[in-house]
C-alpha cells in the first residue's frame, strides 16, 4: 500500500507540482488550500507525512506543526515545513519543531529525498 501524503499550501501551483511529482513516485497525495482544517483532516485520513507551507493567510503552518507535535495522538507524524524564508532553519530547534524544512523554490530531487527520508524514519 502506498504512503499517504497531505500537502497544505495556499499556492495552487505548488500543490499541483508537488502532487504530480509525488504521485509519479508512487505516493497517494491529498491536499488542502489553507490550514483551517488540517487538524481534522489529519485525524480523519491519517496521512503518513504532512508537507505544509510555513506562511499562509490566517493560520501559520508553523503554528499548525506545533499543535500537531504537542498532541500525543499526532506527535509522531513527520512534518516538512516549506517556505521561501531564509531564516526558517531556526524553526528546527523550537518546541513543536517540524522534522525537516524544504526551501522554496525546490527541485524535484530535494522534495523526493526529504520525503523518502522522513517516511523511512
Amino acid at each position: 500500500m502506498s504512503k499517504k501524503i497531505l500537502i497544505v499550501d495556499d499556492n495552487e501551483l505548488i500543490i499541483e507540482v508537488m502532487s504530480y511529482i509525488l504521485t509519479n513516485n508512487g505516493y497517494e497525495v491529498s491536499s488542502l488550500p489553507n490550514g483551517y482544517h488540517v487538524i481534522e483532516e489529519v485525524k480523519k485520513t491519517h496521512p503518513d507525512l504532512l508537507i505544509i507551507d510555513a506562511i499562509m493567510p490566517g493560520i501559520d503552518g508553523r503554528d499548525i506543526c506545533k499543535i500537531l507535535k504537542m498532541n500525543k495522538d499526532t506527535k509522531d507524524l513527520p512534518v516538512i515545513i516549506c517556505s521561501s524564508e531564509d531564516n526558517l532553519d531556526a524553526t528546527l530547534t523550537q518546541i513543536g519543531a517540524p522534522n525537516d524544512i524544504l526551501h522554496k523554490p525546490f527541485d524535484m530531487s530535494a522534495l523526493i529525498n526529504k520525503v523518502q527520508f522522513q517516511l523511512a524514519a
